[in-house]
C-alpha cells in the first residue's frame, strides 16, 4: 500500500502553505513525508502547486477536478496511482503516531475505508480510500458536493475502536491540525 500526503488545499487562512511550516527547524512536509515512508511502500504529494515540493524527489499527483478539497485529492490520488488502495494524511497534521497508521492499516481488509474517530467523530483525513469509491467521488464532485462529511454515512467505513486508538495515542494528537497562524502558534509551541 502507498500513502498520499494531501497538500492541494487552498490555504486561504494560512498565510503561507501550511505543509512548508516549520517544526523544530523541519518543514512539516518533510516530517510527514519520513514517517509515511517507514510505514508505506511510497509515498506520494497531492498537489496543485508541485513547484514547491520538487525537491522532496517525491511523485507528485495533481488534481483532476478544479475545485480543490481534500475529496478532490483522494479522487484525482486514486485515479492517478490506479491502485486499489491508498492511505491518506493531510499535510497539516503534525503529531501523527506512527502507531496509530499501523492500527488504521491492520484494520483494512477491503473496506471503502477505513478512520479512526477521535471522540467518537470519524477523522476523515488520516485513513485509508479504496478505489471503488472512484464512480462516487466523481458524481460527487461533478455536483460540487465535496465536503467528506457528507460522504462518510453513504459508503462503507469501518472505524477503529477508540479504545484501541486511545491505548497508542491517549490524548489524540495524532488528529491535531491548523488552519490560521494563530491555531498554528497555539498548537506548536507548548510543544
Amino acid at each position: 500500500m502507498d500513502a498520499i500526503i494531501l497538500a492541494g488545499g487552498e490555504n486561504r487562512r494560512f498565510q503561507s502553505h501550511k505543509a512548508l511550516v516549520e517544526i523544530r527547524g523541519r518543514k512539516l512536509i518533510e516530517k510527514t513525508s519520513e514517517l509515511l515512508l517507514r510505514h508505506f511502500g511510497a509515498v506520494h504529494i497531492n498537489t496543485n502547486t508541485p513547484e514547491l515540493f520538487f525537491y522532496l524527489g517525491l511523485p507528485l499527483i495533481g488534481d483532476i477536478f478544479k475545485q480543490r478539497s481534500p475529496m478532490t485529492g483522494i479522487y484525482s490520488s486514486l485515479v492517478s496511482t490506479g491502485a486499489s488502495e491508498l492511505f491518506f494524511a493531510a499535510c497539516d497534521m503534525p503529531f501523527i503516531e506512527g502507531d496509530v497508521i499501523e492500527l488504521i492499516k491492520g484494520q483494512f481488509c477491503g473496506q471503502d475505508a477505513v478512520l479512526a474517530a477521535d471522540k467518537g467523530v470519524p477523522q476523515p483525513l488520516l485513513g485509508i480510500y479504496s478505489r471503488r469509491l472512484i464512480p462516487e467521488l466523481e458524481r460527487r464532485l461533478n455536483q460540487n458536493r465535496k465536503a467528506m462529511w457528507d460522504l462518510l454515512p453513504d459508503i462503507a467505513v469501518d472505524l477503529v475502536p477508540e479504545r484501541a486508538m486511545s491505548a497508542v495515542d491517549p490524548e489524540g494528537r495524532s488528529f491535531m491540525n491548523f488552519n490560521t497562524v494563530e491555531e498554528y502558534r497555539d498548537l506548536i509551541i507548548p510543544v
